[in-house]
């Protein structure tokens, strides 16, 4: 095999491992009944993305994924109820303020900053929970903390994501072929980073 079949045959590869991690996000989503089973997909998504850029890409995928999926099926859908209660929360305020008598208006700055950086916050809570083996209340507040020292890392994940976005947009089938999977391994790889200087620069993280 000369240099560009091996570089051709890579390249499918690539893509049929990101098509079949998003496939599998899917119906395991499905599985638990979309309600109990989004984050626990999720949750093994990442960790699967993970492997992958720690140089395990051997591993057969669906076993893998299984394994990720039932072992913290608890856990990710404890940590599921603080993401929901905080999407409740900002969905209950913006509801109130379109239906309210009075002008609230001057209201949608402040919440539009608080869901700016609950999205921030985001990028980091899930990439915490498989990285570190640790309680759902100190994934909490550790992404915080991480979120807090690396606002580079933020923003390369907003560019990354904004452009990948804007591509998918355009050719729609590819959100539903490898959006959630390309998406998943753009945040844990910029947020292994994000970890590495965190250990490099010795800041305390709660275990």
């Amino acid at each position: 095999m000369n240099s560009t079949s091996g570089f051709i045959y890579n390249v499918l590869e690539w893509i049929t491992r990101f098509a079949y991690v998003n496939l599998l996000w899917i119906l395991f989503t499905l599985l638990g009944g979309v309600v109990l089973g989004f984050y626990p997909a999720t949750i093994a998504m990442f960790a699967v993305c993970r492997d992958w850029l720690r140089g395990d890409t051997g591993k057969p995928v669906f076993p893998a994924f299984w394994q990720y999926y039932r072992r913290d099926f608890v856990k990710s859908n404890l940590l599921g109820l603080f993401v929901t209660a905080v999407a409740a929360f900002i969905a209950l305020d913006i509801f109130y303020i379109q239906n309210s008598s009075e002008d609230l208006s001057w209201t949608y700055i402040p919440l539009f900053a608080f869901m700016l950086l609950f999205a921030m916050y985001l990028f980091y809570l899930f990439p915490t929970f498989v990285h570190f083996d640790i309680k759902v209340g100190q994934v909490i507040k550790n992404a915080f903390l991480i979120m807090l020292i690396n606002p580079i890392n933020t923003l390369l994940i907003f560019i990354c994501l904004g452009s990948i976005a804007v591509i998918m947009q355009t050719v729609p089938a590819l959100a539903v072929i490898f959006g959630g999977s390309t998406f998943a391994y753009i945040i844990m790889w910029l947020a292994l980073r994000s970890f590495n200087r965190v250990n490099k620069t010795g800041a305390e993280l709660e275990n």
